[in-house]
Formats: C-alpha cells, structure tokens, sequence
C-alpha cells in the first residue's frame, strides 16, 4: 500500500481525525452563508472568524483542518470585482489563516501535553459544481469537457500549493471525469503534492452522477499525488458501505467524512434532517470498515469531532493491539 505521505505519523499511531464542517460552526457561530460564495465569503468579510473556528476544531481533536477554499474562485469572486489576482491571494489567505490556527492552538497548554503529532493544514480543492451553487456536486451534471475541468482546477491549485499546505483535500468530486481532469491537473504542478481524493456518492457502489466508484478510485490511483481515497459528504450508511469496497482492493488509505446524512436543499442553501446521528458510532463503523482517517462534513461541528476522537481513539487502540 502506499504510504500515506504526511497522514502517515497519525494512521501509524492510530487513527488520523480531520476536522468538522467549516460553514456549519461558522454558522452557528452567526456567519451569514446564504450567499453564492458560502464559506468563501468570510474570507472577505470576517477572516478572524475562520481562524477561530479552525482553532475550535484542533482544541476538539482534530488532527488535520481544511481550509476555507472549497467554493473560492475566480469565478465567484468576479461576481464582486475581485479578479484573477486578487483570487489568488484570497486562495492563498484561506490556508494562512488555517496555519494561523494551528499555531495559535500549539501555543495553548493543553496542545502542549496532547500525546499526537504535530497537526496538518489541508487545502480544500472542492469540485466545479460548487462554483455553480446549486447542488451540483451532489448530481455531477456539469456538462463540462475534461479539458476544461482541468483549466478551471489548475488555476486553483497553483496558489493553493504557493500557500504551503501540508496537503490538498480534493473532496465532494461527483464524477470519474472530474476525477481525470484533477489528476491531469495535478501533473501539472510539477513535483507530486501530496493528496486525497474523496467523491460524493448516489449509493455505495456508484458516485453521485451514477458512474463505477470502482473505476474513480482506480483514476486517482493512477497519479503520484494521491496518497488517499474515499468519500464525503456523503450519508453515513452509504459512505460506510462505499469504503468497506474501497478498503477491499485500493491500494491507498482510506478516508471518509460524511455528512450527518441530512438532505441540501440548493433553493435555501440548508440542510435539513440528520440530527439524531452520533458521530462517534459513525466513525467507529467507519474504521471497522477499514478507513484510517476519518472525520465530518456538511452538520458535523466541534461536538461531533470530540465525539469521533473519543471513538477512534480508544478504536484505534483495539485495531492495533
């Protein structure tokens, strides 16, 4: 299996716990995301509101948070004045503040006792369909070439990768052809960068625009970039199912953030439903499965990863001896 780039030091001690979601805390919180650029908006507006909530998530267990650049780009921001430029930098500005984060929450006393190794800051690289803000992600039906999904991801990736992430998360990608134009993307970069790759799902066996989850894991697989593969924001029964068929024959960790297993209603820009799901339960079936990373999506807040690094902490300790 290949090694996990830097997950590593966590999945050999255990069971690495990424963060939860990021517009949900911050909604609660008081942010207003009803807008086209959801939790891109905050970097505009509120930028100290994302540190603390990524400081919320390490305070809670996290190992690993991911950073506020799921919907930002060129595209969204333009629809403000901002241009290619001045996206850039926002890009960039997402994983400063996840790094001022981390730093903020290493100098607290209770990071310096805790028994884990030092914790990562991923770049969140989410799909062309959360540009349209209108659910596509969870349907997949772009109607875009290959060509042009790779345009649209390298202009992201190279002021992501400018930032220093420990490592990109290439999440809720619907479809194996997003998934070739970000391999073909990542190419492009030069020297590899270490990532994961995870893809929201119809079902257990199929990604959310009906294709093989089968034949996308064996697409990521394909790149030297990619050190781990698996769903998110997916329902936790579906997401289970989908990583006990990818933990049969991958040759990559397995990761996987559900969501709560709410419904997103595009209109409103809300989930509704999934409130009654222990989180802990969920990520320990998911290690059972036989995921090594685990954490939440869209619902899940510090609550919830409290929850998870209870869970697989002491999981963990019984999977390994």
């Amino acid at each position: 299996m290949r090694a996990p780039g830097p997950l590593e030091p966590f999945v050999e001690s255990g069971v690495c716990v990424i963060d939860g979601g990021l517009a949900t805390e911050l909604e609660r919180r008081g942010a207003d995301l009803g807008d086209a650029l959801w939790s891109a908006k905050i970097l505009l507006e509120s930028p100290q509101a994302i540190v603390d909530v990524h400081r919320a998530y390490f305070e809670s267990g996290a190992d690993v948070a991911i950073s506020a650049s799921y919907q930002a780009s060129e595209q969204g921001f333009a629809t403000r004045g901002i241009d290619a430029a001045g996206t850039a930098a926002l890009l960039r500005r997402s994983l400063e503040l996840a790094h001022q984060a981390r730093d903020e929450w290493l100098a607290m006393p209770e990071a310096i006792t805790r028994a884990r190794p030092r914790p990562l800051v991923a770049a969140s690289v989410g799909p062309y369909g959360a540009v349209l803000a209108d659910g596509s992600e969870y349907r997949g039906d772009y109607g875009l070439s290959r060509d042009a999904l790779r345009e649209f991801h390298v202009a992201r990736l190279e002021p992501l990768v400018e930032a220093a992430p420990d490592l990109l998360a290439i999440e809720t990608i619907p479809s194996a052809l997003e998934a070739e134009a970000i391999v073909e993307a990542l190419a492009q970069l030069g020297d590899p960068v270490p990532a994961w790759c995870t893809f929201t799902l119809r079902d257990g066996a199929h990604l959310a625009d009906g294709g093989s989850l089968d034949d996308a894991v064996r697409v990521v697989a394909t790149s030297d970039s990619i050190v781990a593969v698996g769903v998110n924001c997916s329902p936790p029964a579906p997401a289970t199912e989908a990583v006990t068929r990818i933990a049969e024959t991958a040759t990559l960790s397995v990761v996987a953030y559900p969501n709560r297993g709410a419904d997103w209603d595009a209109t409103a820009k809300a989930w509704t439903g999934g409130d009654d799901v222990d989180m802990g339960v969920v990520a320990t079936g998911l290690v059972d499965a036989g995921a090594m990373i685990v954490g939440g999506c869209c619902g899940t807040g510090p609550s919830d990863v409290r929850a998870i690094a209870a869970a697989v902490g002491s999981r963990a300790q019984n999977v390994h001896g």
